[in-house]
């Protein structure tokens, strides 16, 4: 199908407006890859009369999309290491190309490696080269620098072993002279599946692994944000405690999940949550009341979880995907935080995992041991009530997030919140 065509862009895992009606879609730019291939960027118009977005579409003999070994993957990977720019019909492409390429490489011509268009869901498209590189295409293009290709180079350069180290990137430059991020191409990492299948294989039939794979993951967070303080802030050494504003900042924002939540959910379960809002909105008010001057905030993951670790056959993992939460405007998701904000993260993934196991009463005290286990390797965390807000405000967010994408859960974090007020 073509690009043009709303029914095939609205079926794409990518595509982030599924719940809007698409009035129509509109080519703004085309660059050229090669002889066959090319990158397009749509405008879509939704017919609310809200804000239009923008998409990658790489395109192969004029409006079609690239399959395994259409070369157009390979193109634009050598594009990215060619370090060049590439001048679109209205805007331009502009490659960067780290350090770290001509050992990514390894010598091997781009043109010798094979394409593998990878089949995991995600908001973005990721392509293995000859199982030597992993290109991923951002197809949403957000105006401003992805935090995902940014913290990536940022470890890439500092030596931090435990992500995939980065050979360079793409920006997209519209005719206005705005920056959006386009592509980044990095080492690809053999792994035996992720953390999230582990801990879902330990919860269901091997209760001792879950407490050694949640040490595991909590030491690699302890090393993950000491690397990740040390990126600078504003131009400055990061070293600093959250300011009165952005513990302010941070209390609206949960406080707007807790909103935005309400509305996404309809029948009982918007009766269930209304009636706990009070009780959540008390806890937010708890949890915050004293973190300004003494929480130390950072650059951070952003949407971590045990399906962002891939494990590596040496049984470490590797950290993957800093592009933040997708929901969040990518402003929002550069800001530094509190590394806290992870550690919720992770432990609403560790809740998630045991209760899709198996949820009895047994599996509930193995999550209890799982989750001492990690906080534990981690350092443990420097204010309880801080950690259970940041907790609560991650359950809020699923609770919409499975409202707009999988229904069928929203049992799940809708019972987390029950628990969590009730904790």
């Amino acid at each position: 199908m073509s690009h043009r065509d709303p029914a095939w862009l609205a079926s794409q895992r990518w595509f982030r407006s599924k719940q809007r009606a698409i009035a129509r879609i509109i080519e703004v730019d085309r660059a050229p890859l090669s002889r066959r291939a090319a990158l397009v960027v749509i405008r879509v118009d939704y017919r609310d009369g809200g804000l239009d977005d923008r998409y990658l579409v790489p395109v192969v003999d004029g409006d079609r999309e690239p399959v395994d070994d259409d070369g157009a993957w390979r193109a634009l990977a050598a594009l990215i290491v060619s370090g060049a720019t590439v001048a679109g019909e209205r805007g331009r492409f502009d490659a960067t190309v780290s350090a770290a390429a001509p050992r990514l490489l390894g010598g091997s011509p781009l043109d010798s490696l094979a394409e593998r268009r990878t089949r995991v869901e995600q908001s973005n498209t990721s392509v293995v080269l000859g199982e030597r590189l992993m290109l991923k295409v951002y197809r949403l293009l957000e105006d401003g620098e992805n935090p995902d290709v940014e913290v990536s180079a940022f470890l890439t350069a500092a030596g931090f072993a435990d992500t995939p180290a980065v050979a360079g990137s793409l920006v997209y430059v519209d005719d206005r002279g705005v920056r959006s991020t386009a592509a980044m191409l990095q080492a690809f990492v053999p792994s035996r599946g992720d953390a999230w299948a582990a801990m879902l294989a330990a919860f269901a039939a091997d209760r001792p692994s879950t407490t050694h794979i949640a040490s595991d993951v909590g030491q690699l967070t302890d090393r993950l944000h000491t690397a990740l303080a040390s990126i600078p802030l504003d131009g400055e050494f990061p070293a600093r405690s959250a300011t009165g504003e952005e513990v302010s900042r941070w209390r609206a924002s949960a406080e707007q999940q807790l909103a935005l939540a309400v509305s996404a959910v309809t029948g009982a379960a918007h009766a269930r949550l209304t009636r706990l809002a009070s009780h959540v909105l008390a806890r937010f008010a708890e949890g915050f009341r004293l973190a300004a001057g003494t929480t130390p905030v950072s650059r951070i993951h952003g949407d971590y979880h045990l399906g962002q670790l891939l494990a590596r056959s040496d049984g470490g993992y590797s950290v993957i995907d800093f592009e933040g939460e997708p929901a969040r405007p990518l402003a929002e998701r550069r800001r530094p935080t509190s590394p806290l904000r992870d550690v919720a993260g992770m432990l609403r993934s560790f809740d998630y995992a045991a209760r899709t196991a198996a949820g009895d009463a047994e599996t509930a005290a193995s999550l209890g041991e799982a989750r001492a286990a990690f906080l534990d390797a981690y350092g443990g965390p420097a204010d309880d009530a801080l950690l259970a807000a940041f907790e609560l405000e991650k359950a809020c967010y699923e609770v919409r997030y499975e409202a707009n994408n999988r229904p069928d859960w929203i049992s799940l974090p809708l019972a987390a919140v029950a628990r969590l007020v009730e904790r």
